[in-house]
């Protein structure tokens, strides 16, 4: 078409200019609004994200089994399938077998506490009383003594009716509905659908900084796969241990505090803490004896070599890279700005914040802010 030609009055487009490349700002305006906007809906959807969580977890945790059964030549929808419902009769069985049993030790728990208070007071009174007769009353006198014993039996009343709401508020903290239905479907669609998903989110990266990511995602994955492990390992292992021997120990309550102490164990240092005070509590409350709460203390003694010497070394060696105490910070934090939620998201950000630290700290000692010399005087 000729200029003569041309309709009037439309004005000609240019042609289209060469690559353009994006700038530093507009790169850290898509950084900071992906973290901002991932932010605000765990703030805005907290109340219903917990079984898309959990689901997304059993779907990463299942995800090496349903790859390994593909391999074999099983359909990833059928193996999917298998595993959910695997798991999730497992989990069910394990849920009627154990409901009833700490449902009746806490009956014995409620009846017995009066009983243990009395027994970890006098155990208290007679240590007081030695240590008076040892230090003399200078040191050590009656009002002493007895303020001493009236503050242990109320920190034993507020931990007992604790304990209680806990462990009965833990079994009502999700509704039926939850737990059989949605929770299973939406981790048998997540772990059927994983590698298309994995798939389609790398093709959403940013093309000049995918191979970052990607590295910076596998080594994210090493970490947390291995920290996952190493705390279903421990938990399961040590709540078998603990749970068996309190109870062959005699402890009254020992089922129910092995559990707990091997549940408890996913929060490094804190979790088996809680479970030893617990049950050398209930011992000197039970017993009145010390040589039944060494018994006790041994148990424990025995259950952390078994997870520093056996459980860690042997089959996980040093692929766990997260501190305790980043871990413990993390869930903390985690759980006061999103409640179990934020419990739940608080390792993996851990892991992920982990790596991506370190690269950072990689980049700074290859770049000339760490290798420039240092100034001579002049």
């Amino acid at each position: 078409m000729s200029d003569q030609q041309r309709p009037m009055g439309k004005p000609t487009l240019a042609p289209p200019a060469g690559p353009r490349t994006a700038t530093r700002g507009q790169r850290w305006a898509l950084f900071l609004g992906c973290g901002i906007a991932l932010l605000f809906s765990l703030w805005l959807f907290q109340g219903i994200l917990t079984p898309f969580v959990l689901a997304a977890t059993i779907a990463y945790f299942l995800d090496p089994l349903a790859t390994r059964l593909a391999r074999l030549g099983l359909p990833r929808g059928i193996a999917a399938f298998l595993l959910v419902t695997l798991l999730a009769a497992m989990t069910l069985m394990a849920l009627l077998l154990l409901y009833p049993l700490i449902v009746a030790q806490l009956g014995v728990l409620v009846l017995r506490l009066p009983a243990y208070i009395a027994g970890v007071g006098q155990a208290l009174r007679d240590l007081l009383t030695a240590l008076e007769e040892t230090l003399g009353p200078e040191m050590i006198d009656q009002r002493l003594r007895e303020l001493a014993i009236s503050q242990v039996g109320s920190m034993l009343s507020w931990l007992g009716g604790a304990t209680t709401r806990l462990i009965g508020g833990g079994f009502a903290l999700f509704s039926v509905f939850t737990f059989v239905v949605v929770t299973p479907v939406v981790a048998f669609y997540l772990l059927r659908d994983w590698p298309d998903m994995l798939t389609r989110i790398e093709s959403w990266l940013p093309r000049r900084s995918a191979n970052v990511i990607r590295q910076i995602a596998r080594d994210t994955d090493r970490v947390l796969s291995a920290w996952l492990r190493g705390q279903l390992l421990c938990c399961l292992g040590l709540g078998i241990f603990y749970a068996f021997a309190l109870h062959f120990a005699g402890l009254e309550l020992g089922i129910t505090i092995g559990i707990m102490s091997g549940f408890l164990t996913f929060i490094p240092y804190v979790g088996s803490l809680t479970g030893f005070a617990t049950a050398v509590l209930l011992a000197i409350g039970q017993f009145g004896s010390w040589e039944e709460v060494l018994v006790i203390v041994a148990i424990f003694v025995i259950g952390q070599g078994i997870e520093g010497y056996i459980i860690y070394p042997y089959l996980l060696g040093n692929r766990v890279e997260l501190h305790a105490v980043w871990v413990i910070f993390a869930l903390f934090a985690g759980g006061v700005a999103f409640g179990f939620l934020g419990v739940l998201l608080a390792v993996p950000m851990a892991a992920a914040i982990g790596v991506v630290a370190r690269y950072w700290l990689r980049r700074y000692l290859e770049s000339p802010l760490y290798l420039d010399p240092p100034r001579t005087g002049q």
